[in-house]
C-alpha cells in the first residue's frame, strides 16, 4: 500500500473562516421555489405553505446565507412585483428561463422562509433592465426604519421592522451575452459604481458584491475584472466568481482534479484585485464571493427541449453521482484553503435546481450525494483554516500533471477544542496508508472518522432509494503520541475529527 503523510502546524494559519463560505442560492428557476421550498398543498406544508421536510433538511446543512432571487432571473425582475397583497401581484413572462412567474413568493415570503431555516439573505438587485434608482429604492424598502415613501410602504405591507439585509449583489453575470441587459465592462463598472453609491448613501452599513466574470472561460476574463474594479473600487467590498464543473467526457481522473482549476481561478482573481489596489494606492482590500459553484452538466441536454412559458417546470435537475460528491468535497477543500480571500461562497443551488436537496411533488424530500460533503464542511469546517504539508503520490491525467492523489485541509476550532481534517483520495485504484502529525495541536483522541464511499462511481440517490450513497463511520483510525494513522480508501471523501488540548 502506498503511503501519504500530512503535517499540521497550528501556527501556519490561513485565516479564520468566514462561515458564509457555506452559503447557498435560491433562484426563481424551475422548481427551486415553487414545488421546492413552497408547496402549499403538500401534506407537510406549514401555515405559510412551506414544506417542513425541506426546512428540516436545509436546517441540517446549517446554511448561514442564501443568495436571492437570482441568478439570471434577477436581470429582468421588478422587485415591486413580489411585495404587497398577493391578489394584486402580476403574472409575467421570465425571459431568463422562458417560464411564467406568478410572484406568489417574493421578498416577504422568502424572508419568512429564511427565518425558518436560520439563514440570512444575500439580496441581488436588477442591473440588467433597471438601474441605480430602483436599487436604492429596494434598499430603502428593506432597510430604512420608517418615515419615507418606500419604508412606509413596507410597513403598510405588514412588516414594521426593517429587514436589515447586509449583503447585496450588484446584478448578475453582466458580462454574459445571455444576460438580460448584458453590458460591457465599462458600462457595468460605471453602473455598479453609481448604484453602489446611492445604495450606500441610503444605508451605509451594507456591503456590496460586484460581478466578476461568469466563468473562467469567458473571453473577457481578467480584463473584465480589472476594468470593473477600476471603475467601482471605492464602492464595492467583494468581487464575485462563478464556475460550474462537469465530466461530460467521462474522464474521472481529470474530473476529480478540478479543485486545481478552481484554485487557479481564485488566485488569478485575487491577483487582479491586488493589482487594482496597488494601481489606486488604496488601503482597501477587495475579497471574493464565489457565489455560484457546483457540478452542472447532467441535465443540460434535456433542458434544451423544455416547452416555453410553463410554470415551475423541471429545469436543471441534475441527479448527482458518487463521483460528483467526491468532486464537491474537493472543491470545498479548495474554498477552505483560500479562506483568507474567499469570504463568501454559494453552492448553487439549494433545492431541486442543481441542488443537494430534491423533492417529489406531493411526496418525499431526499438528499443527493453532494449533500453529505457540504454537510460535513458546514458543520465541522468552522474555525481557523490551517495550511497542511501533504506528501502524497501523484498522477498525470488528460487535463493536469502532477496531481496529488491526496488532497487535504485542516480546520481548528479552538473553542470546541477540536481539529478536523478533510481528505479526498482521488485515486480510483489504490488505498493510502495515511499518517498525520497532530502534535502541534496536542491531539488527545480520535472523535470520529467519517467516510463517503461506494463501489460504483456512477451511483446515485433517488426518492425510491435515498440511502444508496451515504456516509459511514470508520473504526480504523488510531492516535498515538499526537500522530494519527488510518487507511484512506480509494476514491473516498473523509472527515477525521480529533480532540485537542490547545
Amino acid at each position: 500500500m502506498k503511503k501519504a503523510t500530512i503535517t499540521i502546524d497550528r501556527l501556519r494559519i490561513i485565516a479564520t473562516i468566514d462561515n458564509r463560505i457555506y452559503g447557498s442560492f435560491i433562484e426563481h428557476l424551475g422548481r427551486a421555489v415553487y414545488d421546492g421550498i413552497y408547496e402549499p398543498t403538500h401534506p407537510m406544508a406549514d401555515e405559510d405553505g412551506f414544506r417542513k421536510d425541506v426546512i428540516q433538511l436545509v436546517k441540517k446543512l446549517n446554511v448561514p446565507i442564501i443568495r436571492y432571487p437570482g441568478g439570471n432571473f434577477v436581470s429582468g425582475y421588478n422587485w415591486e412585483d413580489g411585495v404587497g397583497p398577493r391578489s394584486e401581484r402580476p403574472t409575467k413572462l421570465d425571459l431568463a428561463w422562458f417560464t411564467r412567474e406568478n410572484n406568489e413568493i417574493g421578498l416577504h415570503e422568502f424572508s419568512k422562509w429564511l427565518k425558518k431555516v436560520d439563514s440570512e439573505m444575500m439580496m441581488a438587485v436588477n442591473l440588467g433592465t433597471r438601474g441605480a434608482d430602483e436599487a436604492r429604492n429596494l434598499v430603502e424598502y428593506c432597510n430604512h426604519p420608517g418615515g419615507s415613501y418606500w419604508s412606509d410602504l413596507r410597513k403598510s405591507h405588514g412588516v414594521l421592522e426593517p429587514y436589515a439585509i447586509k449583503t447585496w449583489c450588484l446584478g448578475n453575470e453582466m458580462d454574459g451575452p445571455w444576460q438580460i441587459g448584458h453590458k460591457t465592462a465599462v458600462e457595468y463598472g460605471r453602473l455598479a459604481n453609481e448604484a453602489g453609491k446611492v445604495m450606500r448613501w441610503t444605508d451605509p452599513q451594507i456591503e456590496l458584491v460586484a460581478c466578476g466574470s461568469s466563468n473562467i472561460d469567458m473571453p473577457t476574463f481578467a480584463e473584465w475584472e480589472a476594468t470593473v474594479l477600476d471603475l467601482s473600487y471605492d464602492q464595492v467590498d467583494y468581487l464575485s466568481l462563478h464556475n460550474y464543473y462537469g465530466n461530460p467526457t467521462d474522464d474521472t481522473p481529470s474530473y476529480l482534479a478540478k479543485g486545481i482549476e478552481m484554485d487557479e481561478f481564485i488566485k488569478s482573481v485575487v491577483a487582479i484585485c491586488d493589482y487594482v489596489k496597488a494601481k489606486k494606492r488604496s488601503k482597501k482590500k477587495i475579497n471574493l464571493s464565489f457565489d455560484e459553484w457546483n457540478v452542472w452538466y447532467h441535465s443540460r441536454e434535456a433542458d434544451q427541449f423544455n416547452e416555453r412559458w410553463q410554470f415551475a417546470p423541471h429545469l436543471l435537475e441534475d441527479i448527482y453521482t458518487f463521483e460528483d460528491a467526491l468532486l464537491v468535497g474537493g472543491l470545498l477543500i479548495t474554498l477552505i484553503k483560500n479562506a483568507d480571500r474567499v469570504h463568501m461562497a454559494c453552492l448553487a443551488q439549494l433545492v431541486n435546481v442543481i441542488a443537494p436537496v430534491m423533492t417529489k411533488t406531493g411526496g418525499k424530500a431526499w438528499c443527493q450525494t453532494i449533500f453529505y460533503p457540504f454537510l460535513h464542511a458546514s458543520l465541522h469546517g468552522r474555525g481557523v483554516a490551517l495550511q497542511v504539508n501533504v506528501d502524497s503520490p501523484k498522477y498525470d491525467c488528460t487535463q493536469f500533471t502532477d496531481v496529488p492523489v491526496l488532497d487535504a485541509v485542516a480546520v481548528w476550532n479552538e473553542e470546541d477544542k477540536t481539529a478536523t481534517l478533510f481528505v479526498l483520495n482521488r485515486s480510483l485504484e489504490e488505498d493510502l496508508d495515511l499518517s498525520c502529525d497532530f502534535r502541534s495541536l496536542k491531539a488527545s483522541g480520535v472523535l470520529e472518522h467519517i467516510v463517503l464511499e461506494h463501489a460504483d462511481l456512477k451511483a446515485v440517490n433517488s426518492v425510491e432509494n435515498p440511502d444508496n450513497v451515504v456516509p459511514v463511520q470508520s473504526r480504523g483510525a488510531s492516535l498515538a503520541g499526537g500522530r494519527l494513522s488510518c487507511v484512506v480508501k480509494r476514491a473516498t471523501w473523509n472527515v477525521i475529527r480529533v480532540s485537542t488540548k490547545v
